[in-house]
């Protein structure tokens, strides 16, 4: 009988979470003391919104991404709701526009301005009035425009049209009353052809949201659902809830048959909410708790077993709430693949927090960065309304690449410049330490430079890049992550330092050769 190692190759098994410095961060931020279960923050690559605590109503801020440090106690609001604002989404094919919802029953669609906020915003866009009671959950469509869906206490989820020039629209062109309790949460497919919902009878929903038929419904009595997600097109949905022991767990599901899971894990006794996030470009699963300090995260496939734990990030910092930040707002350049807005409200601070691929080579990973979705919609409202379905547009995340067709295609390389044949061992060596040191990397004279010369001023940008230190001299790392990258730094060097005395002996025998023949041709003369 053969032995099968208990182990699976994946890229993403060392991926680490790295916290931003206190100068990144967001200090100072009045967040909410709400007790309801939502994420209370929305970012996208301008601005993050965070709701916060205001008296007489609800308001929440918006604050330019780059604007970090201690906030203005001062600072403007965008404040227009009667009554405490429950969740806020930004609108993902305009970065300036964005949904909330409150308890005065309420919907309403904002436009930020693209300079600063000077004053409080009190005046929305557009306004949705057609719900009874307090509005809990917002959520665009994924790839129609201007198609926005909302639930709330009054066990209803309506569909509105925002493509009218109504400022107060007072009826949605849609209702669906499928639910006894109250609705928990709402997630998209990905072409948005489907709608997953749970509610406070702990029964998962799968509807049409064009008919609001309920097309699966899970009568499973072992798991008792709070949070539901699509996972991508792995036609799968991933729950998270409790137990009958009232353990914390996640239940993975085929979306066509609800009645058994596919799979169950139990996580652990605490009482906080877990709020999954899926990324469908590396098939990632992230579990983040209510009022927990960690992150743990997985990798999903469509092989028993489903879920594959890859490690966790701790902190001894609880959350009450987390942002997200889009794809395409992401840092490339460090391996970053995902980033989340930590709300910590013992501190009033929102810290950002990276998961990272390490990566020794510091050109762009094509294999970790597929084809994502856009910020273009792919229908027009009234083409979804009239039952089309479409993917989303996709785009590449290399820098300067244009947008994809629907369908993913291989993203096209940029031109590159024409360059002299110099040694490619050389060329990356002076690629490198010029990105290190954040200089402009060689220009094409130098380039055709002599030989020589660019190993000299490679020493020479090698003695004012280490700052008069040693090489392997850094600050003392903080976590076990930062330890493994420099360790890899440090690798790196030594192998370029390999590099450098096995051509210094190269070039020691070349000369020794050419001395020799001198002599021998001097001798001859």
């Amino acid at each position: 009988m053969s032995w099968h190692p208990q182990y699976r190759s994946s890229k993403f098994r060392h991926v680490f979470g790295k916290p931003a410095s206190k100068e990144n961060c967001y200090d100072s931020v009045p967040i909410t003391r709400s007790v309801h279960d939502n994420h209370f923050c929305a970012v996208n690559p301008h601005f993050i919104a965070v709701v916060t605590e205001c008296a007489g109503g609800g308001a929440f801020l918006v604050i330019p991404l780059h604007q970090t440090g201690k906030l203005d106690p001062h600072y403007p609001k965008v404040c227009g709701h009667r009554g405490n604002v429950l969740d806020v989404k930004w609108n993902p094919f305009n970065d300036f526009e964005i949904a909330s919802c409150s308890e005065d029953a309420t919907i309403k669609i904002w436009d930020i301005p693209k300079q600063l906020l000077a004053k409080n915003l009190t005046v929305c866009k557009k306004e949705l009035v057609g719900h009874a009671r307090r509005v809990g959950l917002v959520e665009w469509h994924p790839t129609a425009a201007s198609i926005l869906f909302s639930s709330g206490y009054d066990y209803k989820v309506m569909v509105w049209n925002l493509d009218t020039k109504e400022a107060v629209i007072m009826s949605p062109v849609k209702t669906i009353n499928c639910h006894q309790d109250v609705i928990l949460s709402m997630s998209f497919n990905t072409n948005g052809s489907l709608l997953a919902t749970t509610c406070k009878d702990r029964k998962i929903r799968v509807l049409d949201p064009r008919a609001g038929a309920v097309l699966q419904e899970a009568s499973y009595k072992g798991h008792r659902a709070n949070k539901v997600l699509f996972l991508g097109n792995l036609k799968k949905l991933l729950s998270t809830g409790t137990s009958r022991w009232n353990n914390r767990q996640m239940a993975l599901w085929d979306q066509d048959d609800l009645s058994v899971p596919l799979a169950e894990e139990d996580l652990d006794g605490s009482s906080g909410v877990l709020f999954p996030f899926y990324d469908s470009d590396t098939n990632m699963l992230y579990v983040v708790g209510k009022g927990d300090g960690n992150i743990r995260y997985y990798e999903v496939s469509t092989d028993k077993p489903h879920l594959n734990y890859l490690t966790e990030y701790r902190s001894y910092n609880p959350q009450k709430g987390i942002g997200v930040m889009p794809k395409r707002g992401l840092d490339v350049s460090s391996c970053e693949i995902f980033r989340f807005y930590k709300l910590i409200t013992t501190k009033s601070l929102i810290e950002p927090i990276s998961m990272i691929v390490p990566r020794r080579s510091e050109s762009y990973q094509e294999d970790i960065y597929p084809p994502t979705a856009g910020a273009q919609p792919s229908l027009t409202a009234q083409e979804w309304l009239s039952g089309m379905n479409k993917g989303p547009v996709l785009m590449s995340l290399r820098p300067g690449s244009e947008l994809l067709s629907p369908q993913p295609l291989p993203p096209e390389r940029p031109p590159s410049k024409p360059r002299p044949h110099t040694s490619p061992r050389l060329f990356n060596q002076t690629e490198k330490l010029a990105a290190e040191d954040g200089r402009r990397p060689l220009s094409l004279l130098e380039e055709r430079a002599p030989r020589w010369v660019a190993e000299h001023r490679l020493e020479e940008k090698k003695t004012w890049f280490t700052n008069g230190f040693d090489i392997f001299e850094c600050p003392p790392p903080k976590t076990e992550n930062e330890l493994l990258q420099m360790f890899y730094r440090q690798q790196d060097e030594i192998r370029r330092l390999r590099e450098l005395v096995t051509q210094r002996e190269v070039q020691a025998k070349q000369l020794e050769l050419e001395i020799k023949n001198l002599r021998m041709g001097s001798e001859r003369l």
